[in-house]
C-alpha cells in the first residue's frame, strides 16, 4: 500500500505581478518629480534686485578653529592672528547668531592656548564653542 505525502510547496504561491506594478510606479513617480523640480530651476525668470541678495536659508557652515602644539590658530587652513580671529567670529556671529564654532587643539597644546580661543569666542558672543577630542581607543 502507497502512502501519498501531501506536497506542502504545492499549495505556496507568490504573486509578484503586483509587487512589480508598485515598484514601477514609484520608479516613474520619482523620475518625474525630480524632473519637474528641474524644470522648473531652468525656467528664465528675471529675479528682482535686493539690497541683501541670497537665499533665505542658508545652510550654517561650521567655523574650525586649530590650535597646534606650537599655539598657533589656523582658521579655514590659514595662519590667522588673535585680531583676525576675532574679527572673524565676531563678524560670523553677527551674520548669524546660531553659528557653530568647533575648537580644535593639539594634545600638547599648552591649555592656556586653549583657553586665549575660547575667551575670544565667548567674547564674541559665541553660546556654545564646541571642543573636539578623539575617541580613546
Amino acid at each position: 500500500m502507497r502512502i501519498k505525502v501531501p506536497d506542502s510547496e504545492s499549495g505556496i504561491h507568490i504573486d509578484f505581478v503586483p509587487m512589480v506594478d508598485i515598484l514601477f510606479n514609484l520608479l516613474v513617480f520619482f523620475l518625474l518629480a525630480t524632473s519637474l523640480k528641474q524644470a522648473e530651476r531652468e525656467m528664465r525668470i528675471a529675479l528682482p534686485y535686493a539690497a541683501s541678495a541670497g537665499p533665505i536659508s542658508a545652510a550654517l557652515r561650521e567655523i574650525v578653529i586649530n590650535v597646534d602644539k606650537d599655539g598657533q590658530v589656523y582658521v579655514g587652513g590659514s595662519l590667522v592672528s588673535q585680531e583676525d580671529l576675532r574679527t572673524i567670529v565676531s563678524d560670523a556671529i553677527a551674520a548669524n547668531p546660531e553659528q557653530k564654532i568647533t575648537v580644535r587643539g593639539d594634545r600638547s597644546t599648552p591649555y592656556a592656548q586653549i583657553v586665549t580661543v575660547l575667551d575670544i569666542c565667548k567674547a564674541c558672543k559665541v553660546q556654545e564653542p564646541y571642543l573636539d577630542t578623539v575617541l580613546d581607543q
